[in-house]
């Protein structure tokens, strides 16, 4: 063995029925690094790390593991733990009955002793975020948290165990730049703590930011190591795909009419635990047919409430006009009826329908375009779901697979043939790319442009400020539940976005 290396996982291979999911995989890292892993959706990422993980046990695949020079046989996820490999999940996965410092030390209780002190307990977790400068009040319960919180409720517990290696899927998915910024500060202790990071992510700019070194998977097959000093966006991009992308960003020329389509007015939510307070507080604006309106912002500046309330589904107060018309909209039933439509945030909690086939996925919302007196013509389901499926390049063998075997970015193409079959007007897609790799990414925004292209106007959320600068017409940046800046695409810049979005625009105006 190379002595640099703490972890070890040798010419792995793992099968499924009919699958090869990972080909003779040899992934190294060295001691107190941070290693990227990077590859698109199916590339084999996260089959690798579940072996890793124990959630594939030992004697079901082939292959070798080894920590610290020693031969590992993980049999379960506890086996993992106790072996000193921590594990934090994408997916969200907090016991919401719990208090932040129940969810930190859960399986830990007092360290095993017979009595277990609660203000003992909430101490020593309140020490432990303060060392680690994770902004969580421990007695405040998880059922209250935001996506975000409830992220880093998730990194504190596998902090908590002190690991030996860190296993970080898409840690940054759902948080604020301070919270990123945050996170890869304790990164960095943990590097210098000894800590070794397998950091899995999307974003090549983290990558490029905070990893010492990175493999790239794809098809489940090695075909990229790189060393922070021959760091290339290209090279890393080629080894993902397989292919050349020249743009990632699709140029367009913008067709924007001068017909208002949508216009909010004056829109209030109240905030659903505290008295007095809004989370969005009088917000006003406008929508053009064929445009990409951005709506910018920090996690928890209200981006997601005002599109949850545009169609029904949160409280508020205020107008909403469609093609100059009041409507009035008390659920997302009403909304479609308008021509509105909503793509959520969280797919896999309010979108996909994981447990049903492609074309239900597809057709549920719309079955009354195959039905006559009441009875459901299945051929011409099958029909318009299968045009559906080519339309938008959805990669499946077939439109009776199982959703949740889909790649993220072919899971979001599901939902958006679903909400297109309806025939919206005004389409809301609120962190469309969240969660896809390259690949997808590049496809999606090229269907979002011939939407526009065809009279369809786009209200976009994201979290990435370049994807949100290179897709959108104009700026609605929110801080705090107000509108702090408005602005066209001709006056954007990063710069302008984050002055309004932490609210420094204000304080130097």
């Amino acid at each position: 063995m190379n002595d640099a290396y703490l972890l070890e996982m040798n010419h792995v291979t793992k099968r499924f029925p009919g699958v090869v999911a990972l080909k003779d995989v040899t992934f190294k890292v060295k001691q107190a690094t941070i290693h990227g892993l990077v590859g698109e959706n199916g590339a084999g990422k996260t089959t690798l790390m579940k072996i890793l993980a124990g959630t594939y046990p030992h004697g079901t695949y082939e292959g070798e593991l080894r920590l610290n020079g020693q031969v590992l046989e993980l049999h379960s996820s506890a086996d993992a733990l106790n072996a000193g490999i921590g594990v934090v999940p994408q997916e969200i996965s907090v016991i919401e009955q719990l208090t932040v410092a129940e969810n930190i030390v859960v399986g830990r209780w007092n360290g095993g002793g017979a009595i277990v002190s609660m203000s003992q307990i909430r101490k020593t977790v309140a020490d432990f975020l303060a060392s680690y400068r994770i902004s969580l009040d421990p007695r405040a319960p998880v059922s209250r948290l935001t996506a975000a919180q409830k992220q880093l409720v998730m990194i504190a517990r596998a902090l908590y165990r002190r690991p030996s290696v860190l296993i970080l899927d898409e840690p940054t998915s759902s948080l604020a730049l301070h919270e990123i910024n945050n996170l890869f500060e304790s990164l960095e202790e943990l590097r210098k703590k000894g800590v070794t990071c397998v950091f899995i992510t999307h974003k090549l700019a983290e990558i490029f930011q905070v990893t010492d070194h990175t493999t790239v998977l794809r098809d489940g097959e090695v075909t990229g190591e790189f060393d922070r000093a021959n760091y290339n966006e290209m090279d890393v991009i080629m080894a993902m795909v397989g292919r050349k992308i020249e743009q990632l960003y699709a140029s367009r020329q913008s067709e924007i009419g001068s017909e208002e389509v949508l216009r909010v007015e004056h829109l209030t939510v109240p905030h659903p635990t505290i008295a007095n307070r809004n989370v969005v507080d009088d917000v006003s604006f406008s929508l053009r047919k064929g445009e990409i309106l951005g709506l910018a912002g920090l996690v928890g500046s209200g981006r997601s409430e005002v599109a949850n309330a545009i169609i029904g589904r949160l409280k508020c107060s205020g107008a909403v006009y469609v093609n100059g018309q009041r409507v009035h909209i008390h659920s997302p039933a009403d909304a479609k009826g308008v021509g509105i439509a909503l793509i959520t945030e969280d797919r896999k909690r309010d979108g996909l329908l994981p447990n049903l086939e492609i074309r239900p996925n597809i057709t549920l919302n719309s079955l009354r375009l195959f039905s006559t007196h009441g009875l459901l013509s299945a051929p011409r389901e099958k029909k318009i779901a299968s045009d559906y499926v080519a339309k938008l390049d959805i990669k499946t063998p077939s439109i009776e697979q199982m959703a949740v075997n889909l790649s993220g970015g072919n899971q979001q193409k599901v939902i958006l043939a679903r909400v297109l079959m309806a025939n919206p007007q005004i389409l809301i897609m609120d962190e469309p790319t969240k969660g896809v790799d390259i690949g997808a990414k590049n496809e999606i925004y090229k269907l979002m442009f011939e939407l526009v292209k065809s009279g369809i106007s786009i209200i976009m959320i994201s979290s990435e400020l370049p994807e949100l600068l290179a897709m959108c017409d104009r700026f609605i940046v929110l801080a705090e539940g107000k509108v702090a800046d408005e602005f066209p695409r001709a006056e954007a810049s990063e710069y302008r976005v984050m002055l309004a979005a932490t609210q420094a625009r204000k304080q130097l105006a």
